[in-house]
């Protein structure tokens, strides 16, 4: 969450920060408000849009009779196509210095980073790059006097300065800690002649993650920034960003979301909003969703894209049957549905009679349908969407040690006693899964599905030979849960809880070095071997034994890209759901040694998304070892808008980053890039068959 300015300065107050004094007014009020603060005033647009500074958003009064129009003329402005919201009218005050200072998690370094610059200002890009200092802060070992005495010898400030500078940045890194921030900017920070130091501007991003374990810090979030449709969907609990296109869509699984998205944007049928309705598209979720893409204006046909997992698409149908309410929708619908219980989803919905409500199995007939419904026609390709025939006959061999799952493999369970636990150790038993332990802390000697319960893993060591473990545990306690499972020497971790901060990650992936253990996720769908053993929530029913590995970052668009393999003919080696987070244990290039070993699989299908760099490692790793086998790969969110994170935290455009160069890259390395889904089946044949 991206505070404005006064939030900002709120929080940092709060943290003990010095900032200077000022009130907010909103366009209404502003009239009213007569601050006790000594002139000059300093009048600040409160937006989320950088350089407001240089538009003109920051402006000086000298006197009372001039804050009216000067406030006027701050209401009347735009940035990122959005008015002001909020004026901080805020105390001017003397200072000898300016500097620039910053804490901000690092993407690529994986590491927090204390930036601190000779000078600071609105023209911190332009400045000699020898003006900054940056130093990498382990989030485990935290920061040290060194650190701090380095940043006051770059500036070159006196002896006397340095016990105030001291403590600011103490109390700096404590509230970066305390909050779960990924940015604390203070540009400028300066410093008067009484030595001491002042955040004179702020800008602060809260995790997401780390909002949703502390929801008391939701005090900081300012609903005026976001629009009608936005807030809405916040408060239902639905992932959800306004787009500029016409066709409302609503979709179970971020990857899949994007996928669709980019599709529609590529057949001339702009997406009006990107939504995300997660793994639990119950009633109460489908009918906001309804509710708020009916009353949107700009939306004209709605597209719901729903493949089932483990999610029941009859009981999706069921949700949207009841949230119409018997009445026929008030603008033309799609409805794709397929995979679990799609043929029954269909009926149940087909059965509604409405002729305004189109229901299909293949997203293709659903981009036909909703072009004749826009009058529009359609950009889909329909060249090579059947597979190549014959496909060489796959007689698999012995499973070799390189990928190490293995029918019979021995697994843990930790946190087996939650509900959600318990439905997957049943699926996970179901499917031939080796689960031969689990843990809850307090509740050993129960049993689940048959499963022993232990208090610890060291207990559950004890008394079995364990290689693998699947956490299911809460995000406040996964980072504990997959060090333990780590001390106690566990060979593969797969951790599918969301919502664990970045802070906690980057800690974790720094005490994981040194040891054996290898972590899957988090916030991912696990892992299938098809026909050996599953290691997660992956639907059994989309897999089957054949030539090819999947690696993905998104859990649906993984189901999604098997069903259609199987359905071709094409089974599968190895599916791994890397994970969407910013920081995850294993990535695709951590994964391809094995994969390059392994004589089972003819051909790799990587699932990527934007933002991160994992696309870009994984080209290099493949131009580096001259990797002999095909690699198809599809990207999603191609057409995502810039900054905008779209269901996975991972999954952003960032500034000064292209999607092209991610695709460049790719092809540079000789992948086999897909522009679709419907695309996969025939490319992945067509690799094998030229193998």
């Amino acid at each position: 969450m991206l505070l404005d300015e006064h939030q900002s300065k709120r929080l940092f107050s709060e943290a003990g920060i010095t900032v200077p004094k000022g009130v907010l007014c909103a366009p209404g009020n502003y009239q009213q408000v007569t601050p006790e603060l000594s002139f000059p005033w300093f009048l600040k647009a409160q937006v989320l849009s950088g350089g407001r500074g240089k538009a003109g958003g920051v402006l000086r009064v000298e006197k009372l009779e001039d804050f009216i129009p000067t406030a006027e003329k701050i209401f009347g402005m735009n940035f990122g196509g959005k008015p002001v919201p909020f004026i901080r009218v805020e105390q001017g005050m003397d200072y000898e210095r300016e500097f620039y200072c910053s804490f901000s998690i690092s993407r690529e370094r994986r590491k927090l980073l204390f930036t601190i610059g000779r000078q600071g200002g609105t023209e911190i890009e332009s400045q000699d790059l020898r003006n900054l200092l940056v130093q990498e802060i382990s989030l485990t070992g935290g920061m040290k006097t060194f650190h701090i005495r380095a940043a006051f010898f770059h500036l070159g400030l006196q002896k006397a300065d340095w016990p105030s500078f001291y403590e600011f940045m103490v109390q700096l890194y404590k509230g970066v800690r305390r909050y779960g921030l990924l940015l604390a900017e203070i540009n400028p920070l300066v410093i008067n002649k009484a030595g001491e130091w002042t955040a004179l501007d702020g800008k602060v991003e809260i995790d997401d993650n780390f909002l949703l374990q502390h929801s008391d810090l939701d005090r900081f979030y300012t609903p005026e920034h976001a629009s009608r449709e936005e807030q809405f969907a916040r408060t239902a609990g639905l992932s959800y960003h306004t787009l500029s296109g016409s066709v409302g869509l609503m979709v179970n699984g971020a990857g899949l979301a994007m996928a669709t998205m980019d599709l529609l944007n590529a057949s001339g049928l702009p997406a009006a909003n990107f939504m995300d309705l997660g793994g639990a598209a119950d009633l109460d979720r489908v009918r906001t969703a309804l509710r708020l893409l009916f009353s949107d204006d700009d939306v004209r046909e709605i597209f719901l894209n729903i493949f089932g997992g483990v999610l029941s698409c009859r009981k999706v149908a069921l949700a949207i049957a009841e949230a119409l309410d018997n009445k026929a929708p008030s603008k033309p619908m799609v409805v794709r549905l397929s995979g679990n219980e799609s043929e029954e989803g269909q009926r149940i919905l087909r059965e509604l009679n409405e002729p305004n409500l189109v229901i299909v199995s293949e997203v293709h007939d659903a981009i036909v349908a909703l072009s004749k419904m826009a009058g529009e026609h359609s950009g889909v390709c329909d060249e090579c969407l059947d597979v190549p025939g014959p496909l060489p006959v796959y007689v698999p061999k012995p499973f070799p040690s390189a990928l190490s799952f293995e029918k019979g493999m021995p697994v843990l369970v930790q946190g087996i006693t939650g509900r959600t636990a318990q439905l997957h150790t049943q699926l996970m038993l179901d499917y031939g899964t080796n689960i031969v332990a689990g843990v809850t802390p307090f509740k050993g000697g129960q049993h689940v599905c048959g499963v022993p319960v232990f208090n610890s893993v060291e207990e559950a060591m004890q008394e079995n030979s364990i290689r693998g473990s699947i956490i299911f545990v809460p995000a406040p306690f996964a980072p504990d849960a997959i060090l333990e499972a780590a001390q106690n020497g566990i060979d593969w971790v797969v951790c599918i809880t969301d919502g664990l901060s970045q802070h906690d990650m980057l800690s974790v992936k720094e005490q994981l070095k040194g040891t054996k253990t290898r972590l899957i996720g988090p916030n991912n769908p696990g892992l299938i071997a098809p026909g050996r053993t599953k290691i997660g929530i992956m639907p059994g029913h989309a897999f089957s034994p054949g030539p090819v590995a999947i690696l993905s970052r998104s859990g649906t668009l993984t189901y999604e890209a098997a069903s259609r393999l199987t359905a071709a003919g094409i089974g599968q080696s190895l599916c791994v759901g890397i994970g969407g987070d910013p920081f995850i244990g294993t990535t695709f290039r951590d994964l391809m040694p094995a994969l390059r070993e392994d004589e089972n699989t003819k051909a790799i299908v990587i699932l990527g998304e934007i933002g991160g760099q994992a696309e870009e490692d994984l080209a290099a790793y493949v131009t580096e070892t001259g990797f002999k086998k095909p690699v198809i790969a599809f990207i999603a969110g191609q057409t995502a808008p810039p900054g905008k994170r779209l269901g996975h935290a991972g999954a952003i455009l960032e500034s000064g980053h292209d999607i092209n160069d991610k695709i460049s890259a790719m092809k540079r390395a000789g992948f086999i890039v897909c522009p679709d889904l419907s695309h996969l089946p025939p490319l992945v044949g067509g690799a094998l068959v030229r193998r």
